[in-house]
């Protein structure tokens, strides 16, 4: 599985989505820079506990990487049913579902890894020009566990729930509707209708998650007996 892995990534150039991930980063982390003063003089506590400066970071990146995740499923999947070398691959004496696992496996581990950085990187940034930004330890708290933890398992869920997207490509044969309906995703769990939002409802992404446990799960359970694009 490893070695499908990377050739999955040497065969779709991972390259330029590492080059891209990091011009994403800098940019993300440009915009925290210019709105930190703003969020760090906030009194108001986000929901579920969190800091304004530290909603603020979750929100760019989880938008920013959903909507990325969508991108790379569209090129690394239905778009090898598009052009047809998803042909060449089921051709190989590899079961189907172990090569379709080794795809979503190769986006999921890549913007997983790339979600955490960019997070980490962004908070160091923040730091370093504190006295520029005038955060404070009740901004952000990476003395805690909780502050890692919270990184770790966020990223994990959102990246997991963009697979929900690909289903929706898969059923309509199209790499465009993967990005649209990573798009819309994205607006739906992070956006907010005046002060409602969904983004950080553990119940609503509980929920999520199963959806796209279930999405991947039959993907790879019907990619034997169903016919190539």
């Amino acid at each position: 599985m490893i070695k499908l892995i990377r050739l999955e990534w040497k065969t779709n150039r991972i390259g330029r989505y590492i080059r891209n991930a990091v011009i994403m980063t800098a940019a993300l982390f440009a915009f925290s820079l210019l709105t930190a003063p703003e969020m760090s003089a906030m009194d108001t506590v986000a929901a579920y506990g969190r800091s304004m400066m530290s909603a603020m970071v979750d929100l760019l990146t989880h938008m920013a990487y959903m909507i990325f995740t969508g991108v790379m499923l569209a090129t690394f999947i239905v778009g090898a049913y598009e052009n047809r070398t998803m042909n060449l691959l089921f051709s190989y004496p590899v079961k189907r579902k172990k090569i379709l696992a080794a795809k979503m496996l190769a986006v999921w581990i890549f913007n997983y890894v790339a979600l955490v950085i960019s997070k980490l990187a962004i908070y160091a940034g923040l730091f370093a020009t504190s006295s520029v930004t005038h955060i404070s330890a009740s901004d952000i708290r990476p003395g805690r566990t909780s502050f890692y933890l919270n990184i770790l398992i966020s990223s994990g869920v959102m990246v997991s729930i963009s697979f929900i997207a690909l289903l929706i490509g898969m059923k309509l044969h199209s790499s465009k509707t993967v990005i649209v309906a990573a798009v819309i995703l994205t607006l739906f769990t992070q956006g907010n209708i005046g002060e409602f939002t969904l983004s950080g409802s553990v119940p609503f992404y509980g929920v999520l998650m199963l959806l796209s446990i279930a999405a991947v799960a039959l993907l790879v359970s019907d990619v034997e007996k169903r016919d190539v694009m």
